[in-house]
């Protein structure tokens, strides 16, 4: 279950004073506050539950008195009608929370069930799902932990987290006349210990280049499934190598057959699809 850190709690904080603005005017004209009863989380939909937790203390920050009960944890897989939780307290606080909760819950449990879904297609290659910084902004937290939940590993968190040469380094570098070994050699004079050194590649040739510079780790950028074979090859364990761009499930599998290290996915967060949940009151 994830820790609901202060950080996480100012996230939820934040969303819940976004949604209740000034109060629940519907919920407070029509419900009586001392109205209690119990109402449940059910799935409408197959997939893997990521972020109870938050779900949790959305009802917390509402209303303190109610209660919730995690009937089915993060990283467990669901059906169509599995009973994800049951809240028992105030109706109106129920209500207040009912789509906040749900959309951490839905978001998060479908951050989880596509990784899922990728890590299962390269089942027994050798490879690993990891994650992008296409985070939604103030959620990369609650987004990378669904990641991992789905089967997923992490990648940087941030930009303080590694140091990852881009094109668009490269380019502006180029145009002062340095080289792509240049490039390199510079930043691994320059990367606090024990940072990698990982540089991004479009071609073999710009490949063998970094392998030459020994970097740590090379990010292939919309390579085919055979410029990285080669790319393996030349490598032969010596760098870390990442496959990157456009890759879907279609396509995932023939990737991690080359018989690179890790694959990156930035569907899995910026065009992932929700999972369908409902707060059902007994």
């Amino acid at each position: 279950m994830l820790n609901i850190t202060p950080h996480i709690r100012s996230i939820v904080e934040m969303a819940v004073t976004e949604d209740l603005g000034h109060g629940d005017i519907t919920t407070d004209s029509l419900i009586p506050q001392s109205l209690q009863g119990t109402a449940s989380i059910v799935s409408r939909s197959t997939g893997v539950v990521s972020g109870v937790a938050v779900a949790v203390e959305v009802f917390r920050i509402m209303d303190p008195s109610i209660t919730v009960e995690a009937i089915i944890m993060d990283g467990i897989s669901i059906e169509n009608g599995s009973e994800i939780a049951r809240i028992n307290g105030s109706i109106a606080g129920i209500l207040k929370g009912e789509r906040l909760a749900l959309n951490f819950l839905q978001r998060l449990s479908g951050i989880a069930t596509q990784t899922s879904r990728y890590v299962a297609a390269i089942t027994g290659t050798g490879a690993r799902i990891i994650d992008t910084r296409k985070t939604t902004p103030g959620l990369r937290e609650l987004e990378k932990y669904s990641i991992r939940t789905g089967g997923g590993h992490s990648h940087r968190f941030n930009l303080s987290d590694g140091i990852l040469i881009k094109d668009n380094h490269i380019a502006v570098l180029k145009s002062h006349g340095m080289t792509l070994r240049d490039i390199i050699g510079l930043a691994q004079e320059r990367a606090p210990h024990p940072l990698r050194v990982e540089v991004e590649v479009e071609t073999v040739d710009e490949a063998k280049e970094a392998l030459t510079a020994g970097v740590d780790a090379i990010l292939l950028d919309n390579m085919t499934p055979d410029q990285m074979r080669e790319v393996v090859r030349l490598s032969a364990g010596k760098s870390i190598l990442e496959a990157s761009g456009g890759i879907n499930l279609d396509t995932v599998r023939a990737i991690a057959d080359t018989g690179v290290d890790l694959i990156s996915v930035g569907a899995l967060t910026h065009s992932v699809r929700s999972l369908d949940l409902s707060l059902e009151i007994d």
